[in-house]
């Protein structure tokens, strides 16, 4: 039997649940060559929006071609600049039997190589390496305008991971290189985003940085609770199981409408009812998520200061200002100075969120683990 409630992998058909605004935008911006920067929390369903657009732009632009890296495992600009060529030489052609043709044709000093895999049915894979190893990254960034110029065609670019450039040996350097060749490109547009948020506030949103101002700025907000109402008990309902609209609004705000938690919480809920959800069962599958996620948690909270531990506690207790005299004293902050430090250490770490109306903790099943042991 198939489990109706999917997370963990990209959202498709049925399970990708609404986003329309965002669905409508991001298409206007790939058909109209506007550069779109996406900025949202881990597991929101970044990924998914962008590969929805893209299925359904393949299918009814033919000119159209999408290229979709993920520096998920890139550490160094060698390997992203070899990645972007061989994604843009193949994307860019009709066929694999010309991948190896169109590589010597756009870029000069590269020298193609076609692999096959020893399995049956394994797939078709190019290879680059440059003479003498040397490679102009500003040939590279300028490839698939350059192609796509001499095609008629037009490209998007889609690089997910974005925040990973960081690991580079000079980040900002390399993204200056990347703004000054991109910004020029009349055929070709360029859609980052990545799972850092606080990494990719700064480089989107901060006047400093190359990638400031660059695009169309999307903030992924939250689905709303009322698609949720709507979907999860239409998923029950296909396998005669029935859990209550009280008891649906209860599960997705036990993980504050996070789109990844209310999929793989709603799934364990499904599991555990056989006919109708009940509290008990709601209560049994976040405690079983919790138990799943412990030990991941434990190693979190490890890497933490004291400091830090004491200002998520006062947060939990409700403290508005922190750098009250009374709070420092009786939470052992130190000074206002250090507590500066620690939220900026808090958002480094992807723990906490200081950018909106009011802090907040990033992963919602952290914050139910965190009240429950601390």
């Amino acid at each position: 039997m198939s489990i109706p409630f999917q997370f963990g992998h990209l959202a498709e058909g049925q399970n990708f649940i609404n986003r329309q605004d965002e669905i409508k935008r991001l298409t206007t911006n790939f058909e109209s060559g506007v550069n779109t920067l996406i900025i949202s929390p881990r597991r929101w369903g970044k990924s998914s929006l962008v590969s929805k657009v893209v299925a359904g732009l393949m299918t009814s632009k033919p000119n159209l071609r999408v290229v979709s890296i993920d520096l998920f495992s890139v550490r160094s600009e060698q390997q992203f600049l070899s990645l972007f060529a061989r994604e843009v030489i193949k994307a860019t052609s009709s066929k694999w039997e010309e991948w190896a043709e169109n590589a010597r044709k756009f870029i000069g000093n590269a020298v193609p190589k076609i692999a096959f895999g020893n399995q049956p049915g394994a797939e078709v894979e190019l290879e680059l390496s440059w003479v003498d190893k040397k490679i102009n990254p500003l040939e590279v960034y300028d490839l698939p305008e350059v192609i796509a110029k001499k095609k008629k065609l037009k490209v998007v670019i889609c690089i997910d991971e974005f925040q990973n450039l960081a690991h580079f040996s000079d980040p900002v350097g390399i993204q200056k290189q990347m703004r000054s060749v991109w910004q020029k490109h009349q055929h070709t547009s360029y859609c980052l985003y990545g799972s850092k948020k606080h990494f990719l506030t700064h480089v989107f949103t901060h006047q400093s940085m190359p990638f400031y101002r660059f695009g169309d700025l999307l903030y992924l907000p939250k689905i709303e609770l009322s698609h949720w109402l709507k979907f999860i008990p239409a998923q029950f309902k296909k396998y005669e199981k029935k859990i209550s609209p009280e008891l649906t609004e209860e599960l997705c705000q036990a993980v504050s409408l996070h789109p990844f938690y209310v999929q793989q919480l709603a799934q364990r809920v499904w599991i555990l009812t056989e006919n109708e959800t009940t509290r008990i069962i709601l209560d049994q599958a976040i405690d079983a998520l919790l138990n799943d996620n412990a030990f991941g948690f434990q190693r979190d909270v490890e890497n933490l200061t004291g400091t830090q531990l004491n200002f998520m506690r006062a947060f939990k207790d409700g403290v508005k200002s922190f750098t009250s005299l009374e709070t420092m004293i009786k939470y052992e902050l130190g000074t206002q100075g250090n507590i500066k430090r620690i939220k900026a250490a808090l958002e480094q770490k992807d723990i906490m969120d200081f950018l909106g109306k009011k802090p907040e903790f990033i992963d919602p099943l952290f914050e139910i683990w965190f009240s429950r042991n601390f």
